[in-house]
């Protein structure tokens, strides 16, 4: 096994010209945080990014920051909070939820992976904020995309390419991103004891209303006494966010008070507490402490995720919780057992959507599509994409699926 670990671009073209010539194929790394998701690569020789690190442009009154493909996320969001600013997509860190240390994934990562958070509903992913990218195609050549400015949007879907497609294409080398001011402070409302129909219902009440919140979660029992984040207790509890400056959140938090005062038992959580909360929302940490279950990451639409799980838990030990006002589902299957054709054929029957495994085991993950299988039309359209960018089959052969490589799973990844 040959491992590559380039600090340029010139030399993660030369890599890359030589798999191509030599016909060998590569597995793309960053720090490996998610590593584990996926099927396994393909690949005896590895191209690791980690030596491709460091932030290259940062103007913070044009709100624009670039980075190497290799650059730890934890030093980009440090860099833009001392700016009062951040990524609004609020990108997840997979690491807790695969037995990794937290921080470890890269700012090149999480475009591969087209990550987001609980704002997803409000400020979309990763996608939404790529403004350009400079990269190399699994036919050995170097490509740049976009630009350094908002306004700037040449080449822009080609810069969205490459999000959500796992490595399967490109391998970018340099990233620039969209970046936005940090809200003053935030308050979550919590709403106690809420049955899971019940809260979808009262999260699409709150987010149609102009107190303008910024996340909708909800934590079932025995999911939410795995938050640490906050005092939850054991009832479940419902979670509005709303950020802003100090009396505009103080406003919109008695707004919701008024438009909710029916649904149940309520109380506040402020600033940072209210921040370590969402955080351990995002990073599914209510399931990283039961590392021997399944994970499922399931989107559809919010009103009926709730169906899909009451119909499961009839026929499979399951728990649950819910993000994007109901619109993701986390699942971890209690028993140990994926139960993928039980979990995909309920996903689409109660409404449909995607279905991805996020945590397995190894033989699980070589049994089982982690992937969504994609119909006719869409899998053909990823076939194609894999002809221009990756012919030969280069780059994370087998991560996302046999043939094609790429799932393009859009605003449900």
């Amino acid at each position: 096994m040959t491992m590559f670990k380039p600090e340029t671009d010139a030399a993660v073209l030369e890599a890359v010209q030589w798999a191509v010539s030599e016909e060998q194929p590569l597995e793309i790394v960053g720090h490996g945080s998610k590593r584990a998701i996926g099927n396994e690569v393909g690949a005896e020789h590895v191209l690791d990014l980690s030596g491709l690190s460091g932030i290259t442009l940062y103007e913070p009154e044009e709100l624009v920051l670039s980075a190497r493909a290799g650059t730890p996320l934890a030093e980009i969001e440090a860099a833009v909070a001392a700016c009062g600013q951040e990524l609004a997509f609020e990108p997840m860190d997979y690491g807790p939820l695969l037995g990794e240390q937290p921080g470890r994934g890269t700012i090149g990562g999480v475009l591969a992976a087209n990550l987001s958070g609980p704002r997803r509903l409000k400020a979309g992913a990763a996608r939404d904020h790529i403004l350009g990218i400079h990269a190399v195609s699994g036919r050995g050549e170097a490509f740049k995309s976009g630009g350094r400015v908002v306004k700037n949007v040449t080449g822009y879907d080609l810069s969205k390419a490459l999000a959500n497609s796992w490595g399967t294409l490109a391998v970018a080398t340099d990233v620039t991103f969209k970046v936005l001011p940090a809200a003053e402070t935030e308050t979550t409302l919590v709403v106690s004891g809420l049955l899971d129909d019940i809260a979808v219902a009262a999260m699409g009440l709150a987010l149609g209303s102009s107190a303008e919140v910024s996340g909708a979660a909800h934590l079932p029992y025995p999911a939410v006494t795995r938050v640490a984040g906050a005092a939850l207790g054991s009832d479940p509890a419902t979670l509005l966010r709303v950020e802003g400056f100090g009396p505009s959140v103080a406003y919109r938090i008695g707004l919701l008070r008024q438009l909710l005062e029916k649904a149940g038992p309520m109380q506040e959580i402020e600033a940072e507490a209210s921040r370590a909360l969402w955080r351990e929302v995002r990073d599914c940490i209510p399931f990283a402490s039961v590392p021997h279950m399944p994970v499922w990451r399931v989107s559809m639409p919010p009103a009926d995720g709730h169906n899909m799980v009451m119909a499961l838990r009839m026929q499979a030990a399951v728990e649950a919780f819910y993000d994007w006002q109901g619109g993701l589902v986390w699942l971890a299957m209690a028993a140990g057992d994926p139960e993928a054709g039980l979990v995909r054929s309920l996903v689409q029957k109660c409404g449909g959507g995607h279905a991805t495994l996020v945590r397995a085991t190894p033989q699980q993950r070589a049994e089982i599509p982690v992937f969504q299988p994609q119909p006719p039309a869409l899998a053909a359209l990823s076939a194609r994409l894999k002809a221009e960018f990756d012919p030969k089959n280069i780059l994370n052969p087998g991560r996302m699926a046999s043939a094609p490589e790429r799932t393009i799973e859009g605003a449900s990844s």
